[in-house]
């Protein structure tokens, strides 16, 4: 079976896609093939740079609002699951209505919400608006990726969607350098004000650029059903990973959690067999590359996002440095992402994409466990070193995810496809922090009381232990107001030391995801309809 579009994304005929309208690439403003390239980045960078902008501002945000440690975690892990969730029903939403006004109340929506972080007074309302903030940034991602392939003809589109995930992946690694910036001169809340009037530029330059394109056969309903068993399997699980250190891991409420999520994706998968348009087709699933290739995804985030997520602590708190010293800090991961995208897509498009993927993950492993010898008096050198190899393993993946996942895909499913490579992106940034925050939050727990007690420091009730512990996840001392300068002193180094123990160990199961990682990458090939699709022409 095939369906239309303005343009034949079917790859089922003998003729390859051709370009809109009239055959000709458009050469006025609107719907120009590069100016809604510009257009979409403009979008999709607020997408991406708020998925690691906030890391940086995680410390100060803590402080402002006498957040907790899971709280902050949901700062992160709200707006990722959201994103995570939506993503594939934001891209039938564009398919059924059409990208550009998708991508235009994605653009609004995002901006908007962004601002109502920025005025929020309680840790509540900033989770609750971050939610809206992924919920938004669903409908530009699948949406932006939909106009490129309606608006380049075959022969460019591959380099298109090149430049795409290089703007993704240099905003997603640019996040802590702008984040520091902002958080040290300005404030908090300016991390989140600065996309109001980057939404504003995106609105006016999709109004005036963007062409509309609809599917004649587009979808004329939505599996309702199937996004609430998704949502509700993936919310029970990152909430018993998230509240398996308060309540243990032996308490019946994690494992009541951690069943029903289960259950929920056992009964997701059934529902998607019978319904007549699933959200996610398994038969895509079918095909072992790009199986593959998901599930590779999920693991880079968890190990990226989830090791992320301490660095910034680790910097901040334990280092004492600012915000922006921090975010430069990270310059050499930032760096070697930007760098080695286009060499990485350029060693892919020549070898493919099994060796490349196999070897950024391995440099990922090597990275992570670097980053597990950290120390309290570990000097910039050594860390530069460990970040910049994150960066340049990181990379390849980034860049040839959508080649791996949206080439083995038939080519009446890329669409749902491209909205699947995002997704599974979101899940494992999600879970990487769950995950990993619950690692280090039990390390911790296990940890404090033995150090405590060795340093020769007076005992601590449990009710105030609790409240170390909590401190120190984040790599903060719990000294009171007018402590002794000696036993201060004493609690400083137990707590730092207790945070690097249970930081080492979240990075050395980072490393363990990643040398797995490894393992599924040799599975990944370059797809059939990866030429089909998008060409390997060049301008």
């Amino acid at each position: 079976m095939t369906s239309q579009t303005t343009i034949d994304t079917t790859g089922s005929g003998d003729k390859a896609p051709s370009p809109p309208s009239d055959g000709s690439p458009a050469t006025g403003l609107r719907g120009h093939p590069w100016f809604t390239l510009i257009t979409v980045a403009v979008g999709v960078m607020m997408v991406a740079l708020d998925g690691t902008i906030v890391a940086i501002a995680n410390p100060a945000i803590q402080k402002d609002l006498g957040a907790t440690f899971a709280q902050v975690q949901w700062i992160t892990n709200g707006y990722f699951l959201a994103l995570a969730v939506s993503l594939i029903t934001a891209g039938k939403l564009g398919d059924r209505f059409g990208h550009r006004q998708t991508f235009l109340i994605g653009v609004v929506g995002f901006a908007a919400a962004s601002g109502a972080i920025g005025l929020s007074s309680s840790i509540a309302l900033v989770v609750t608006f971050r939610v809206l903030q992924g919920l938004f940034g669903a409908l530009l991602m699948p949406a932006a990726l939909g106009l490129l392939r309606a608006t380049f003809p075959a022969e460019k589109l591959n380099m298109a969607i090149g430049i795409w995930g290089m703007v993704i992946g240099a905003s997603t690694a640019g996040g802590p350098i702008i984040g520091g910036v902002l958080v040290e001169h300005v404030n908090w809340q300016s991390v989140f004000f600065i996309n109001v009037p980057v939404g504003i530029l995106a609105v006016v330059l999709g109004v005036m650029i963007l062409l509309d394109h609809r599917a004649e056969n587009a979808p004329r309903s939505f599996d309702i059903l199937g996004i609430a068993l998704l949502s509700a399997a993936m919310f029970c699980l990152v909430w018993a990973l998230i509240k398996a250190p308060e309540w243990g891991w032996g308490d019946g409420k994690t494992w009541t959690f951690i069943v029903v999520s289960v259950v929920g994706f056992a009964l997701f998968s059934f529902w998607e067999t019978k319904v007549k348009e699933p959200l996610i087709p398994l038969a895509l699933f079918r095909s072992v590359p790009l199986s593959a290739g998901v599930v590779l995804m999920v693991l880079m985030a968890i190990a990226f996002m989830g090791g992320l997520f301490f660095v910034t602590f680790y910097l901040q708190n334990v280092h004492g440095m600012s915000p922006i010293d921090a975010g430069l800090h990270l310059l050499p991961l930032t760096g070697m992402m930007i760098v080695g995208s286009p060499l990485a897509g350029a060693m892919i498009t020549k070898v493919g994409p099994r060796i490349p993927l196999a070897g950024g993950m391995a440099c990922t492993a090597i990275a992570m466990y670097g980053m597990s010898t950290l120390d309290t008096d570990t000097g910039s050198a050594i860390m530069s070193v460990w970040f910049a190899l994150l960066g340049l393993g990181l990379t390849p993946v980034m860049v040839g995810a959508t080649e791996v996942i949206v080439g083995n895909a038939p080519m009446e499913l890329s669409g749902v496809a491209g909205g699947l490579q995002q997704a599974a992106m979101q899940i494992g940034g999600s879970l990487g922090t769950a995950v990993l925050g619950a690692v280090m939050a039990s390390k911790v727990d296990s940890d404090l009381a033995g150090n405590w007690k060795d340093a020769g420091l007076p005992p601590l009730t449990e009710a105030q232990e609790h409240q170390a512990s909590e401190a120190v996840q984040v790599g903060v001392a719990p000294i009171a107001p007018g402590t002794p300068e000696a036993i201060a002193t004493k609690i400083n180094g137990v707590a730092h030391d207790t945070f690097i123990s249970g930081m080492s160990l979240a990075s050395l199961v980072a490393a363990g995801v990643a040398v797995v990682a490894v393992l599924v990458a040799m599975l990944t090939k370059r797809g059939e309809n990866a030429e089909a699709g998008a060409g390997v022409g060049h301008i």
